[in-house]
This record gives C-alpha cells, structure tokens and sequence, in this order.
C-alpha cells in the first residue's frame, strides 16, 4: 500500500514532467535544508521558480494551495533563499504552488513572493 508520501513523490514527478513539456527547465528537485523542501526548482524564461506540489483526492476538505500556509510560505522562502546563495543566482526568481487534484493539473504563477523590506537571514 502506498504511503502518503510515495503520493506525493508521484504526484511531484508528474508536475514535473508536466512542466518541461510547458517548456520549463527543471533544475532541482526535493531540495533539503534545515528550514524545510522545496519541490520543484525549475527556470522558465529567464526565471527561476521556487515550485511547491500540493495534491488532494478531493476537494470535501479544500483545495491544495490552501495546504500552503504562511508558516509553508516562509519555510520554502528561508530554502530559496539558501539556494540562491549557494547558486550565485541573479536571476529574477518567482514563488509558484502546483495544485493537483486527482489528475488535474493548476499551475498558480506567482502565487506568493518575498514580503518587501522583510529579510530572513
């Protein structure tokens, strides 16, 4: 029996070749540091996109982007920070959330961003 997390992994491989089809480079997947994961590290135009996979089999208890709290939000912030540090990165960089639902697929482009004036480190 599958576990909740053998799921997700699935889900996420799904995003992601979901994604390259769309033309979107990926970079990274499941990047670890002590804050938390990021899902999903990929460039698209010029752009790098911090992307968090979020998947429900139904929607009776909401829909996934509702998973991604502001407690969520600053964790994958605080990583994406990290990478971009270790990565040198100047790229313009973007926070995206990938609900899926069942089979659907929703990408939600810039769906949170650093807060201005607000550092981390």
């Amino acid at each position: 029996m599958k576990t909740a997390r053998d799921i997700g992994f699935e889900k996420e491989k799904e995003v992601a070749a979901y994604l390259k089809k769309l033309k979107y480079k990926i970079l990274d997947t499941n990047f670890r540091t002590r804050f938390g994961e990021i899902d999903i590290i990929a460039k698209q135009d010029g752009t790098i996109v911090f992307i968090e996979v979020k998947y429900r089999k139904s929607s009776f208890s909401g829909t996934p982007q509702e998973l991604v709290t502001h407690s969520k939000q600053k964790k994958i912030i605080k990583s994406a920070i990290i990478y971009i540090k270790l990565r040198d990165i100047k790229d313009n960089v973007r926070f995206d959330v990938t609900a899926v639902n069942d089979n659907d697929i929703e990408i939600i482009n810039s769906a949170f961003s650093i807060p201005e004036g607000l550092y981390y480190f």
